[in-house]
């Protein structure tokens, strides 16, 4: 029985930028499984770039970035005064969770519906985006469930597996370390993975314009991923340990 890896990247829709170095991971690199956020500026411009290809895709959905889809006053506990959705660093920063459970279903549902009109079909797995919250991980539960969707949450342990589909999955995401290397971390977990665990890698792949400069904290890590992910180098180490690149779909 092979060990089964998935490569999944996050963020198609953030900027130009980032949608330009994530359809280069897909087409020259080794994601199978994307992510997008679908209230951005650029997203139109993301889907437009990916949606051919044969991979997973999922509502990575947003409630830190940009505008919401869901009328602002509809949803107070979201947005500040001019309608924009609060920052991650906002939500970092509260002693308690603020989201309104009723306010931000609104929106997941408005987000899930978004997708379908750009893609035509439901989604192959859901998720969030860059918030810790658990009213808004209740309301992505919530739709997950009533659309009946592959639902990948966010472990409280790193290091212990959790249930995505019909397989045990753990998640490796170490791109807000300081001393980062992605081609480090992929060899650190396959080299001591087991056969009965799939290993999920999460990036966030893409090349820097001044749209992410400007608005996100994760910049210089982004170009790196890409680099790694379409090194032949990568590819030849992977298929020396003998394991199977899966998506989503496969779980």
């Amino acid at each position: 029985m092979p060990k089964k890896i998935v490569f999944r990247a996050d963020d198609l829709g953030y900027s130009e930028g980032v949608n330009y170095g994530i359809e280069k991971a897909i087409r020259d690199g080794l994601i199978r499984s994307q992510g997008v956020m679908v209230n951005m500026p650029a997203t139109q411009h993301g889907v437009d770039l990916v949606k051919g290809y044969d991979i997973a895709f999922s509502v990575h959905a947003n409630i830190c970035s940009g505008r919401p889809l869901t009328d602002p006053e509809l949803i107070p506990s979201l947005v500040t005064a001019d309608g924009l959705f609060k920052s991650s660093s906002t939500y970092r920063a509260a002693s308690e969770d603020f989201v309104v459970y009723e306010e931000v279903l609104l929106e997941v549902e408005a987000q899930y519906q978004r997708f379908v009109e750009l893609f035509g079909r439901k989604p192959d797995y859901f998720e969030g985006h860059a918030v810790a919250s658990a009213n808004f991980f209740k309301a992505l539960e919530a739709i997950a469930e009533k659309y009946d969707l592959t639902y990948s949450g966010l472990p409280l342990d790193f290091s212990q597996p959790l249930t995505i589909g019909q397989s045990q999955v753990r998640m490796n995401m170490e791109c807000m370390r300081p001393d980062y290397d992605p081609l480090e971390m992929v060899q650190r977990v396959v080299s001591q993975m087991t056969e009965d665990v799939v290993e999920l890698f999460v990036f966030h792949p893409g090349y820097l314009d001044q749209d992410l400069l400007d608005h996100s904290s994760l910049t210089l890590p982004r170009p790196k991923e890409v680099a790694m992910l379409i090194a032949s180098a990568t590819k030849e180490w992977l298929k020396e340990q003998r394991v199977e690149l899966i998506d989503y779909r496969d779980l």
